[in-house]
């Protein structure tokens, strides 16, 4: 009975790592995917190790499976690229989130089956496999614990590690739209209307004194705009309109139009960089450091403030979700 027993074990073994094989095929497929999506070449840098990382732990549960006497599914990597595949097409229709929250399920099904596979192996007394299985615990928690913290990063209004598609960002832009509560008046929205055509009839007085189109250089082209938000929420809240006033106000946080006055920290257009990345590191809202963030690359655009605001994102992330 016994004999049955481990023999039976063994079977069972071996099925959760060809399983394991072909979901770690998914995930070295996804993780290529993802390369594209960088925003840093830091991040980059770390997807493409994570492919190759998941490479090699695809050879070492091959060679696992070869050791138990059996022979992997030699169609496990085609499955595993395919169904990544069919998963990138398919996100390309969901929003930023979604697509982040179906990795962190696959990488949560790699977790706990390599928790199962190390019981499995410890069952049977298999050192090799629950050294392996040891491996797999500690990459995919890792993995889980990146992933979280994305998605945070990506709720609290980031800037997130991965960046979303254009197809993605106009998903999310639609779905927002549906899930926003018409709370504008008529006279509101006639108001912003009637600033936002404002800028077309400046540009065309700028064209009507002799300036070609050719001519306007993008720093013209971004003051119209700022004036314009600055318009929409001046007037705005002039009519009583304050949820849209402060809708229009986060937009113009979010371009890096806030004048220097409005910054969640006083006096930053006189900080050097030290002084910057010192008050960036006091905030705690992450509603405040995207503000500084937005503006600091807008304008003087300094490498370690930029870095710093983002690494603060970060942490507030980590701390949300309760990773270290």
């Amino acid at each position: 009975m016994a004999q049955i027993s481990i023999d039976t074990q063994r079977g069972t073994l071996v099925a959760q790592l060809r399983a394991l094989l072909q979901l770690t095929n998914t995930e070295v497929q996804v993780a290529e995917t993802r390369v594209v999506q960088a925003r840093t070449d830091a991040v980059r840098r770390e997807l493409e190790e994570n492919a190759a990382n998941g490479r090699t732990r695809s050879e070492r549960i091959a060679t696992a499976i070869r050791d138990l006497g059996s022979t992997p599914d030699v169609v496990a990597p085609l499955l595993g690229r395919l169904t990544a595949a069919l998963k990138a097409v398919a996100e390309q229709a969901q929003p930023f989130d979604e697509a982040l929250l179906g990795d962190l399920a696959l990488e949560h099904q790699l977790l706990d089956r390599s928790r199962y596979v190390k019981a499995l192996a410890t069952a049977t007394s298999d050192a090799a496999v629950v050294s392996l299985a040891d491996s797999l615990v500690e990459a995919h928690s890792a993995t889980v614990d990146w992933l979280t913290t994305v998605l945070a990063e990506d709720a609290l209004g980031g800037p997130a590690a991965l960046r979303r598609t254009p197809i993605q960002a106009a998903t999310g832009a639609a779905v927002r739209l549906i899930n926003t509560p018409v709370t504008w008046s008529a006279r509101s929205v006639d108001r912003a209307v009637d600033t936002a055509r404002d800028v077309p009839n400046k540009v065309a007085e700028l064209l009507g004194r002799g300036q070609k189109a050719g001519e306007l250089t993008v720093d013209t082209l971004v003051a119209s705009r700022d004036s314009a938000l600055e318009a929409a929420e001046e007037t705005t809240r002039e009519g009583g309109a304050e949820t849209v006033a402060d809708a229009i106000h986060k937009a113009r946080a979010a371009t890096g139009s806030l004048s220097a006055d409005e910054l969640p920290v006083d006096g930053y257009d006189e900080l050097n960089v030290s002084a910057a990345v010192a008050a960036i590191k006091d905030l705690d809202a992450p509603a405040d450091v995207r503000t500084v963030l937005a503006y600091e690359e807008q304008h003087k655009n300094r490498h370690s403030v930029v870095s710093a605001a983002q690494t603060r994102i970060a942490a507030i992330a980590k701390e949300v979700v309760g990773v270290e």
